[in-house]
């Protein structure tokens, strides 16, 4: 079976023939000579190594004596012949350990050990990288491939490279589809279809060996069985991210260290924010800028916002300006080289110090952050997180007249007949956190909001309130103001851990911290 990956995998960038270059043999000649010999060394193993085993080790034993394939992904076309930077799919960088822009179109496989049915005395999986390796300087690639090239985009790994640094088989990825498609009619092969739709179409392809000759009832019956299995797959994996192991937390302890420093630069240029216009891109230029220098980048698209843009709570164009007597409510974080996240939000007075109206909305959100954080101890349950903060909510806006005449705490928390809270708090309080900004997503209820809290989890804890300015039920003097409060907490054995506690919370806390960095710049 033929496939050329590199075309296939990866989306096409469309280019006219006034873009062709000629090339000649004697040129071809001319660029193979005269380099000096490529370094001997190879890369250390990564510290990732036997965590990534661990982590496989958990895959082959749920899918014990199958094939299960797990690519990277490929690159996406940004604008004609320049590409996206490249981020693996989320499993296939857990399984590996690589992060940031590693390995386009590669694809992890996990062979099993033995026959086609798991029988042997060494039950298991070997983790085959299949992956584009490094060019010789006597092909067209090295000079020519704009979008693979040597010349072009950096030398890639070589086979040696890839085994010596992640601990598992290399081989060439135009050895893949002959792999994969090996007793595909006598073996159970699983693929995670979402992350590259080529590689699922080549392993449906070599299924559909199974089928040939059976009518199309039972074909298509076997089809959806086996579309069933990937998402079995795809659902297991996700799952597999939701205890953090020791490499993990120290990632995320990285990621929260540089998010901080991020929130210390925009916090020093704050005046220059506003002066400047348009200052919610300034605001995001910055934490950006510290974001790209400490780790890979941004986890997320930073937001932004101040006023009330606070109040939409996704707001990412952040293109307003920024305004003495605003709140800024910037939700960022930073992505470090492993591709995990931090996730934090602080709500912070533009002018260096709240207004009345603004403390007495943003202490209760921080009351109900305190609840929610308290909640976070194993044996209580994720949904315990959110009942938590969003009664205090409710407390607060009860105290402050707000819910409908008749209706108490009790009332609107009712989840049937209530819930008149959620005008000012739409949003739940927490999700998980990891490699990507809300992991674990594939989780069912009981896998998540049911689940009991347990050590290793790194969950958020994020509160708010929102006065938009034209909301007519508000107090006046709340108009205009959003306020959201988020910290990154790990499960611990005895409670948790705020891994962002560093960051000042409380109004008083927060003032301080501006006042401290603006006399430190001036």
């Amino acid at each position: 079976m033929t496939w050329n990956h590199g075309e296939v995998n990866s989306e096409q960038q469309k280019q006219s023939e006034n873009r062709s270059r000629p090339t000649t043999d004697e040129f071809r000649a001319f660029v193979a000579s005269g380099w000096a010999p490529r370094g001997a060394g190879i890369p250390e193993q990564a510290a990732v190594v036997p965590y990534a085993a661990e982590r496989r080790a958990a895959v082959s034993a749920a899918f014990p004596g199958e094939r299960v394939v797990i690519p990277a992904g490929g690159l996406k076309v940004r604008s004609n012949d320049t590409d996206y930077v490249f981020r693996p799919h989320s499993a296939f960088a857990h399984l590996t350990g690589l992060g940031s822009d590693r390995e386009p179109d590669a694809v992890l496989v996990l062979e099993p050990i033995g026959d086609a049915h798991g029988e042997s005395d060494a039950p298991g999986h070997e983790a085959v990288l299949y992956f584009r390796p490094l060019a010789g300087r006597d092909t067209d690639e090295f000079f020519g491939d704009a979008r693979y090239g040597e010349f072009w985009v950096g030398a890639r790994p070589t086979i040696d490279d890839v085994e010596a640094e992640l601990g598992v088989t290399g081989r060439h990825i135009d050895e893949f589809a002959d792999a994969v498609a090996k007793d595909a009619g006598e073996i159970t092969v699983r693929v995670v279809r979402e992350a590259d739709s080529a590689v699922a179409a080549l392993v449906d392809r070599a299924r559909a060996v199974a089928t040939e000759g059976a009518d199309q009832a039972a074909a298509d019956q076997r089809v959806e069985a086996q579309h069933q299995a990937d998402d079995e797959l795809s659902a297991f994996l996700s799952n597999l991210r939701m205890i953090k192991d020791d490499w993990e937390i120290d990632e995320m302890r990285s990621a929260v260290e540089g998010t901080h420093r991020g929130f210390d630069a925009v916090i020093a240029d704050l005046p220059e924010a506003v002066r400047r216009g348009r200052g919610e891109r300034w605001v995001e230029g910055v934490f950006g800028l510290h974001a790209r220098h400490h780790g890979n980048g941004v986890g997320y698209d930073s937001i932004c916002a101040s006023g009330d843009h606070a109040n939409t709570l996704h707001w990412i164009k952040n293109t307003g300006d920024i305004r003495e007597g605003d709140l800024l409510l910037l939700d960022a974080g930073v992505e470090v080289d492993s591709l995990f996240t931090a996730d934090i939000t602080r709500t912070l007075p533009v002018s260096g110090r709240f207004t009345d109206a603004q403390r007495r909305i943003y202490d209760a959100v921080y009351a109900a952050q305190e609840a929610g954080i308290a909640a976070c101890k194993p044996g209580n349950t994720f949904s315990d997180i959110h009942a938590a903060a969003i009664r205090v909510i409710a407390e607060h806006l009860h105290e402050w007249g707000l819910l409908p005449e008749g209706i108490d705490v009790e009332a609107t928390l009712d989840k049937e007949h209530g819930q008149y809270h959620r005008r000012w708090m739409v949003h739940g309080t927490s999700h998980h956190l990891g490699i990507d900004v809300h992991d674990c997503a594939l989780a069912t209820r009981e896998q998540y909001m049911d689940a009991e809290l347990r050590p290793g989890m790194i969950l958020t804890v994020e509160p708010g309130l929102y006065f938009k300015a034209d909301d007519l039920l508000a107090p006046e003097e709340f108009r205009g103001n959003g306020v959201r409060i988020e910290d990154d907490i790990l499960i611990t054995e005895d409670g948790c851990e705020n891994l962002s506690a560093a960051m000042p919370r409380t109004a008083d806390d927060v003032e301080a911290w501006i006042a401290r960095i603006w006399a430190e710049r001036s």
